[in-house]
C-alpha cells in the first residue's frame, strides 16, 4: 500500500486510500472531524470540538455525569457556572471543557490560556503559534506553506519569484531566499528593486 499524498492522521491501506484515526476525516486525513456536527449528537447539553476529540458539557444547573450525560443539580444551579460542574468530596466546583482554558477569578467562568505567549505551545522551529480559544495551532512560518515531501508534511519555502507574488520591478531580478526574496536592480539600473531607474 502506497500514499503518495500520505496519512497525517491516519494509515495507509491500499493505494492513495487512507484509513483516519478517530478524530480525523479528509482524502489524506488531514482535517479535524467535527463530531459536534454528528447526528446522533454526541453531547446531551452542549458541545465544544477540538484537536481530533470533543468535549461534553452541561447548561447552568446540570452537572456532567461520568457517562456525558447531564444530571440536574440544585447545588450546581446555586453556583451559576458558565459550563456546568462536578461535585468532588461535597465540594461544588465549575468546570471548563478544555485544558485551553482557565476558571476566571469569579470562579464561575471560563478564560482563554495564551499558549502562545505562556510558553506552553512547542511548535517546530519553522512554525509559528497561532492562539484560538481554549487551544492554539501551529502554523507555518510566513513565506513558508505546508507541503507534503518525502513521506511527512514539512513548511517548505514558497519560491516567491516562481509564484510570481514578489512585485519586483520590470527592470530588476527577483532572488528567492528561505522564507523570504530580493528584488536587485538589473545592470545599467539603480534603485530598491521595487523602483528602478
Amino acid at each position: 500500500a502506497t500514499c503518495g499524498h500520505g496519512c497525517k492522521y491516519g494509515e495507509c491501506m491500499g493505494p492513495n486510500k487512507c484509513k483516519c484515526f478517530p478524530g480525523f476525516t479528509g482524502k489524506t486525513c488531514n482535517q479535524d472531524l467535527n463530531e459536534c456536527g454528528l447526528k446522533p449528537r454526541p453531547c446531551e447539553h452542549r458541545c465544544m470540538n477540538t484537536h481530533g476529540s470533543y468535549k461534553c458539557y452541561c447548561l447552568n444547573g446540570y452537572m456532567l455525569m461520568p457517562d456525558g450525560t447531564c444530571a440536574s443539580s440544585r447545588t450546581c444551579a446555586m453556583v451559576n457556572c458558565q459550563y456546568g460542574c462536578e461535585e468532588v468530596k461535597g465540594q461544588v466546583q465549575c468546570l471548563c471543557p478544555s485544558g485551553g482554558l482557565q476558571l476566571g477569578p469569579n470562579g464561575r467562568t471560563c478564560i482563554d490560556i495564551d499558549e502562545c505567549s505562556t510558553g506552553k505551545a512547542v511548535c517546530s522551529y519553522n512554525r509559528r503559534c497561532v492562539n484560538t480559544f481554549g487551544s492554539f495551532y501551529c502554523k507555518c512560518q510566513l513565506g513558508y506553506e505546508l507541503k507534503y515531501t518525502s513521506g511527512r508534511y514539512n513548511c517548505v519555502d514558497v519560491n516567491e519569484c516562481v509564484t510570481n507574488t514578489h512585485g519586483c520591478n520590470l527592470h530588476a531580478e527577483c532572488l528567492n531566499t528561505q522564507g523570504s526574496f530580493q528584488c536587485k536592480c538589473k545592470q545599467g539600473y539603480r534603485g530598491s528593486g521595487f523602483d528602478c531607474a
